[in-house]
């Protein structure tokens, strides 16, 4: 077993595991930068990430925006798979735009001005979410403007992870299709990848236990904002 993807895999199932979004936002540079391919790094995150948010469903499915989730199978998801098709032909890096838009947001709470201007653009939730689908299908990273619509709509703390996990859980399970559609050949054999999952799961158990019941719907807005932020700022570390 890889012990740069296990590290890579553990870290970021914490992550994901308290936000919703992590592995394949934070995953997929990582092992890109491990010299991993990206087909490699999909074939290990995507079921990974299935696995989290498929638990974190079953524990809070009832607090789902299901409007919201309607809208991400209508207009995100179709793009994610077109622009997942188009990736090996179209490289384009857009790490550093994205992370400076997760900055923005992340500061929206200490600026009027701010906040107002964001709310202007994801009135346009159809928009922004064909945006998000395109974004995601070429770079793995539509995460992050997951993250961000769904913190504008002030949910509780279960509610804003459950609502990312089902949109998450879903565009990966499309992803996962649509590579093994077309053939992927992956080099991690698959039984390291079943280790990988049971890893992921016990880091969720072990986190939802010890970290997530303990924090409030106060504290977790917070650490969310901070969350954006530090999102931003590994993103545009990344693309310079």
């Amino acid at each position: 077993m890889p012990i740069d993807i296990l590290l890579t895999v553990v870290s970021t199932s914490i992550i994901q595991s308290v936000f919703g979004v992590g592995v394949l936002l934070f995953g997929t540079p990582l092992l890109l930068l491990l010299g991993y391919e990206f087909v490699d790094a999909l074939g290990v995150l995507l079921p990974v990430s299935i696995a989290i948010s498929a638990l974190q469903v079953l524990r809070h499915y009832e607090d789902i925006d299901t409007g919201f989730y309607k809208n991400v199978l209508i207009y995100s998801i179709p793009l994610v798979v077109i622009f997942l098709l188009l990736v090996a032909t179209v490289k384009i890096n857009i790490s550093l735009v994205i992370g400076m838009l997760l900055i923005f947001v992340a500061l929206k709470n200490f600026s009027i001005v701010i906040d107002r201007t964001f709310q202007t653009i994801v009135k346009y939730e159809r928009l922004y979410l064909m945006a998000m689908g395109l974004v995601h299908g070429m770079s793995n990273l539509g995460g992050s403007m997951l993250t961000m619509i769904i913190y504008s709509k002030h949910y509780s703390k279960n509610r804003t992870r459950v609502t990312a996990a089902a949109s998450y859980a879903t565009v990966a399970s499309c992803q996962l299709a649509t590579l093994l559609f077309i053939g992927s050949e992956f080099t991690v054999s698959v039984s390291d990848k079943i280790s990988f999952i049971q890893i992921a799961v016990l880091t969720f158990l072990l986190t939802e236990e010890m970290l997530y019941t303990g924090i409030n719907n106060e504290k977790y807005t917070k650490i969310f904002a901070i969350f954006l932020f530090a999102s931003g700022v590994l993103l545009i570390m990344k693309s310079l």
